[in-house]
């Protein structure tokens, strides 16, 4: 007897969408709220000399570590940008401070400020006394320098370099002027012991400018486990200009900018802004 003939079975079709995410329930987390605030920063201006950073009122963080510690990573980290901060493949090739915006657009509330990596044996040492000079004077007399945030390779702990670094900003942050926070890099290479004591020894050294006035923080940081980028942003926000400052700011640089487009570059109000003052951004110089 024949059997009746069956086409071949066919497979069913895989299906093209993923399952779609359960919608949001409540509102989002302070550590959610801090990390969209972080990805608004954008490229502000660059400086190779500090008498070349504009005027600013309102609150700066820098951003300061070894040429090896990971400090590029870490701002790319925090802002969710690939390329915000230049990370070059050889360290030490960064010359320059960049400013960035951050906040909204119409009304940035804070600026981060990328210092050069130092400790690199390969510069020359004419720039490795240049730059630790221009940093120096940054810590020390930058007016608008309200925090800074220090990246230390927590497989290290602090070395003299960056004891020396400290130095440049112990009194500000002493008497509550400037506040820091510093971060313990690449913590993904740590077991849960060796976290610990680094853990410790930072703070034992940062207890050495620790005053009833200084605002003093430190934490363990991954960029790759994304370990600690939440609460850094948060931090970092709580340092940011209240929004009624940063809007007074705003509204006093936009009035400021049509006065100069009014009177012109010679002051005959017939020219319009060259576009060559500080206030205006610029591209980046490159590394």
């Amino acid at each position: 007897m024949n059997r009746a003939s069956h086409p071949a079975s066919k497979r069913a079709p895989r299906p093209v969408h993923k399952t779609p995410q359960a919608p949001r329930r409540g509102p989002a987390t302070p550590g959610e709220l801090a990390l969209a605030w972080a990805h608004s920063a954008r490229f502000y201006i660059t400086a190779a000399k500090i008498d070349q950073l504009p005027f600013n009122e309102l609150p700066e963080v820098a951003f300061v570590g070894r040429s090896n510690a990971g400090k590029s990573t870490a701002i790319n980290t925090l802002a969710q940008q690939r390329q915000l901060a230049y990370a070059s493949k050889k360290p030490g090739r960064t010359q320059h401070i960049n400013l960035f915006r951050v906040g909204s657009m119409d009304a940035a509330d804070m600026l981060w400020a990328d210092l050069p990596g130092y400790g690199y044996a390969a510069v020359e040492r004419a720039a490795k006394i240049r730059w630790q000079q221009v940093m120096a004077n940054y810590l020390e007399i930058r007016r608008s320098l309200s925090g800074v945030v220090q990246m230390i390779d927590s497989r290290h702990g602090f070395t003299e370099l960056d004891r020396q670094l400290l130095e440049f900003v112990a009194p500000r942050v002493r008497n509550g002027e400037v506040k820091l926070l510093v971060l313990l890099t690449k913590a993904d290479k740590l077991n849960r012991k060796e976290s610990t004591e680094a853990l410790r020894q930072a703070q034992e050294v940062l207890g050495e400018l620790s005053t009833e006035e200084s605002d003093i923080s430190v934490t363990l940081f991954s960029a790759l486990k994304k370990v600690g980028v939440a609460d850094v942003a948060e931090i970092l926000k709580s340092w940011a200009a209240p929004p009624e400052l940063a809007q007074a700011l705003a509204a006093a640089h936009r009035q400021a900018a049509a006065e100069r487009d009014a009177e012109g570059p010679y002051g005959d109000g017939g020219a319009a802004d060259n576009g060559d003052g500080p206030d205006d951004e610029v591209s980046p110089a490159g590394a």
